[in-house]
């Protein structure tokens, strides 16, 4: 198993680390606990040492099963991260409430890597300004806290803000092959590595739409790497980056737990070939795009309630991935908010505001008609 070390740390952490958010779920929608204990048995017997969960990961069951499955390893042969529900915080006591019952449910007494929960610009200012990071710190010194960071969702700027305000040991960001451009980013990766904090990423495969493509898509890979998965070549991508202290997978059945030791087991970097192939694959994708929305929002707000943008943003993703999956929590939610394309009344108000001149009527009769059709079947 491929392993990275960090002075700053002075630890070394397995480079693929085991997401605890997808595990396998019975028709109860509970975690199938002995198939998810196999699993998470073969990938530390493989050298996995680096096991993440979050409290509210599988509806809160998540802590409680990983902190039985690791009950039977000695305490000092994997490196334990879990998050601070920060949008449960509303006064600073609150933080020892839940790092209290978070080291009951996962029966440790110390975290090695403990995150301030999915921070944006909101909610890093209410945590600031209730003195979160200060009490964590205490925990920190207290020995309860080995190395504290954050984990992120929001726009570069933000993302620089929280970077910058104090020396982080390490911090999750969103990076994948299609994300270079989006939430931190690239962009942030540079600024994490100029400062000096080691970074684990989530979202490598994009939630699986890396992982599932169409033959042609698989040709361009197999051209260059024949045989390889597409999952392996969105890990691969983002582990061949030398500030990467460990790649979160949420591994979902033993085929994929399997699939992953293999990719990071005599770890192969990319090569010029790969990274070439990766850019034309983008390419085909980007080429299905079907509006050139940009996002602008001039076209809102919509008299009628309808997310313009938002409906067009899912569409656009519908047809690169090809993939309902992708976009089926994000539609799925636009209708019972009433925000469908469904809900246009066709007043053109819209269009008038469009600096790209979009048929925005008839673009959307044609989003409700492609994403109904794909769900009806899901």
């Amino acid at each position: 198993m491929e392993t990275r070390r960090f002075e700053k740390l002075g630890i070394d952490v397995s480079l693929l680390g085991f997401g605890c958010m997808r595990f396998p779920t019975g028709k109860d929608g509970k975690i199938d606990e002995v198939l998810a204990e196999q699993m998470m048995d073969k990938a530390i017997a493989a050298g996995v040492n680096y096991i993440d969960t979050a409290y509210p990961y599988h509806g809160g069951e998540s802590e409680t099963f990983v902190g039985k499955v690791l009950k039977k390893y000695p305490r000092d042969s994997f490196y334990l991260a879990t998050k601070l529900p920060c949008w449960f915080i509303n006064e600073v006591s609150d933080v020892d409430k839940y790092f209290n019952e978070q080291l009951g449910k996962l029966q440790v007494d110390h975290f090695d890597f403990y995150l301030m929960h999915a921070l944006n610009k909101g909610s890093w200012d209410k945590m600031k300004g209730l003195g979160v990071v200060e009490r964590l710190e205490q925990l920190k010194a207290e020995g309860k806290i080995r190395f504290l960071g954050f984990s992120f969702h929001d726009s570069y700027e933000a993302f620089e803000e929280i970077i910058s305000y104090r020396d982080w040991d390490f911090c999750q960001i969103q990076l994948n092959y299609m994300d270079t451009d989006e939430q931190a980013g690239l962009k942030g990766y540079d600024l994490a590595e100029k400062l000096g904090v080691p970074l684990t990423i989530m979202e490598p495969i994009k939630g699986g739409s890396l992982a599932n493509f169409s033959q042609d898509i698989m040709d361009v890979f197999h051209a260059v790497k024949p045989g390889a998965s597409a999952a392996s070549i969105a890990l691969r991508y983002v582990a061949t980056l030398p500030n990467i202290l460990t790649v979160l997978s949420g591994m979902s059945t033993m085929e994929q737990v399997e699939d992953n030791l293999k990719t990071f087991t005599n770890f192969e970097p990319m090569t010029a070939e790969e990274y070439a192939a990766i850019d034309r694959v983008k390419e085909i994708m980007n080429s299905r795009i079907q509006n050139g929305c940009t996002g602008c929002r001039y076209c809102m707000p919509c008299p009628f309630g309808v997310d313009i943008p938002g409906n067009f943003s899912v569409w656009n993703r519908y047809h690169m991935y090809q993939n309902y999956g992708v976009v089926s929590w994000q539609w799925e939610g636009m209708g019972r908010d009433g925000k469908q394309a469904k809900n246009c009344k066709e007043c053109g108000k819209c269009e008038k505001a469009c600096p790209q001149h979009l048929a925005i009527r008839e673009d959307l009769k044609k989003v409700q008609a492609d994403l109904d059709k794909k769900a009806m079947v899901f």
